[in-house]
């Protein structure tokens, strides 16, 4: 069943957290593909220094994460690697979860072609080869995950086991750094890298 707009208008660390296990489904010319989130990272606007919207940094790239939860926020990084982001809590409270890794479920043989590899546990490990794989780009910035196109939907089974760690490649934000926000399916040979230690969120 597909997430509706009340699921993703809480704060950012709830929504982050419920991300893993659910399944960001694209419905692209070429087809459709699919994976099961197992890892997120929550970032909390402007008290969280790791975050885009910073001291309010209010920017045309972070307009969409003033308004509602519920939409695609996307951007690039080095120039090259789109990274797709989900905008979580109500409007003016600016939270955004990057989804880092999925385990890919539908659609293999379109994400083997995108990213040049067979290797089932590559094809969307990081956010950027995740974009790749799942032919998401700059062009669904703003989004709407409650639409047709780009969603994520709840999967039935029992209820995932999550994990968390300090967030990746953030070394600039401080203390904000290690901050336990980045969120694991507990055991996924899947994730972009492996935390230390598995520790059981409670």
């Amino acid at each position: 069943m597909k997430l509706e707009r009340e699921f993703y208008l809480r704060d950012g660390l709830t929504v982050a957290r419920e991300l893993i296990g659910k399944k960001l489904v694209h419905r692209s010319p070429e087809g459709l593909a699919a994976g099961i989130i197992v890892e997120t990272e929550a970032y909390i606007g402007p008290e969280d220094a790791g975050s885009h919207a910073y001291k309010a940094r209010r920017t045309k790239r972070t307009a969409i994460q003033y308004g509602p939860g519920g939409f695609a926020y996307v951007y690039r990084i080095y120039g090259l690697h789109s990274c797709m982001n989900v905008v979580a809590a109500p409007e003016e409270r600016p939270e955004a979860i990057l989804i880092r890794a999925l385990e890919p479920v539908e659609g293999i043989e379109l994400m083997t072609g995108r990213r040049g590899t067979e290797d089932i546990t590559k094809l969307c490990k990081g956010p950027g080869n995740l974009c790749r794989a799942m032919a998401i780009g700059m062009e669904h910035y703003g989004m709407d995950l409650c639409g047709d196109e780009l969603y994520i939907e709840s999967v039935e089974g029992p209820e995932a086991e999550i994990c968390t760690d300090k967030r990746i490649n953030i070394d600039y934000a401080g203390e904000a750094a290690d901050y336990p926000w980045r969120f694991l399916l507990r055991g996924s040979g899947y994730i972009s890298a492996s935390p230390k230690g598995w520790k059981v969120f409670r």
